[in-house]
């Protein structure tokens, strides 16, 4: 197994049929048996990974070179995703522009060499998989939310929760899914997911969405300055399903894939099974 095949088994999972701009192969690598993954994975996990014997380390994270510093550019998916969620495309390119700046102006900035200079020294082959996996669990969530919820217009956050809370992805997890704005016994409205659009896109970009009619939105993570902006704006709601559970639905359908192409994969850093 090699490093692309490892990586081209991810994007057709995701219905990708390139790189996005978040996901890379960092440290190319051929002869892998046995992978390391996790949520963020730097050098303090290539250390671990070599000391036990690990051929190859994977990032969900970007951690790395060209993954961090065009990492920005990733974001323009969310404008194809407001279109869909009937925001005007001239609209919701202008909505995610000051998100977008601000995300370039650190990223750009960013010591993007640190841990692939650490992965190069160490010749430890490593990848970098962010919006690929982050696809995987939007579509997953999305259809299982919209069969759950389709026929009931009058579902309230509380529903949504109890929802989330019997499925295997967050059953028992120490992070538990939270509504942030709105109450229990709001009406939900359109559900719609964001959880795959490089990063959080912003007050303008939340607007934007209730705007369109949507009345919920469910999110892995939520800023202050744009909980309290959809609080005083008073149309929608937002439910956290949490970050790390959330995270791990796309990476396991991943992991799950190379195990069953023969790669021993151990999992950590964030990715519960």
């Amino acid at each position: 197994m090699t490093t692309t095949n490892l990586m081209n088994t991810a994007l057709k999972l995701a219905k990708l049929e390139a790189m996005p701009y978040d996901t890379n192969i960092i440290v190319e690598g051929k002869d892998i048996k046995k992978v390391l993954i996790g949520i963020d994975m730097e050098t303090p996990e290539l250390l671990l990974a070599q000391q036990m014997g690990y051929d190859c380390v994977v990032s969900h994270h970007p951690k790395a070179d060209s993954c961090i510093v065009d990492f920005a550019k990733v974001m323009d998916v969310q404008i194809d995703r407001m279109v869909k969620s009937g925001v005007p495309i001239n609209k919701a390119q202008k909505a995610l522009k000051k998100k977008q700046q601000s995300v370039d102006l650190g990223s750009h900035a960013s010591n993007y060499d640190r841990v692939s200079s650490a992965a190069r020294l160490m010749k430890m082959p490593y990848l970098n998989i962010h919006i690929p996996a982050d696809f995987i669990t939007e579509e997953i969530v999305q259809t299982r939310l919209d069969k759950a919820f389709e026929t009931k217009p009058k579902t309230k956050l509380k529903d949504i929760i109890e929802e989330l809370n019997s499925w295997e992805y967050y059953k028992g997890k120490v992070a538990q899914p939270v509504i942030r704005v709105g109450s229990p016994s709001d009406y939900a409205g359109k559900i719609e997911l964001l959880m795959a659009g490089g990063t959080n896109g912003g007050v303008d970009v939340y607007k934007s969405y209730f705007e369109a009619g949507v009345g919920t939105i469910i999110a892995m993570h939520v800023p202050e300055d744009v909980k309290k902006a959809v609080q005083e704006q008073n149309i929608g709601n937002i439910i956290i399903a949490p970050h790390m559970p959330s995270d791990s639905i796309g990476l396991l359908e991943i992991t799950n894939a190379w195990r069953k192409e023969g790669v021993e994969v151990t999992c950590m850093s964030g990715i519960v099974e």
